[in-house]
């Protein structure tokens, strides 16, 4: 039995290499305020402290590939990255109304320099609740904290 075309299903730790390329290939895409050596300091950090942390979901393309993944922490959405060469197609959409609806997801933290992600959680019913100057690594990458309202 084949699977249906592009339904959101849990990830398992045999995907984790997989979700770490598409983590990878999404951020040198969308991230342009990170160096080589940043995305080379939290790739291990992703496969190995990040992706074992959050409960994950993915949508499949139609080759089997994992075109997009959501991780979630209790009712915090943690990441959200969709591979490259399926970003607007409404994967990202598909995935944070399956967060909120089925997960209970009510925030999300959004690096504010990336302009892109902010405005699709603002369109997503999402409003800035507060700004952190540093991400969680501690490193000078602002973070805006959204929730939505309640």
């Amino acid at each position: 039995m084949t699977q249906q075309r592009d339904r959101i299903e849990p990830v398992e730790e045999k995907d984790y290499d997989e979700i770490a390329r598409v983590w990878e290939a999404s951020v040198r895409t969308t991230h342009d305020f990170l160096s080589e050596s940043d995305i080379g300091r939290l790739a291990p950090l992703v496969r190995e402290r990040y992706l074992p942390s959050v409960r994950l979901f993915c949508v499949r393309d139609e080759a089997q590939r994992i075109a997009a993944f959501i991780g979630l922490c209790k009712r915090h959405i943690e990441m959200l990255f969709v591979r490259p060469d399926r970003m607007g197609r409404g994967l990202g959409r598909r995935l944070i109304r399956f967060a909120v609806e089925r997960c209970g997801a009510r925030s999300v933290d959004v690096n504010e320099q990336n302009p892109q992600a902010a405005g699709f959680y603002r369109r997503m019913g999402f409003c800035v609740a507060g700004r952190s100057p540093h991400d969680s690594e501690g490193m000078p990458f602002p973070i805006l904290h959204l929730r939505l309202p309640e």
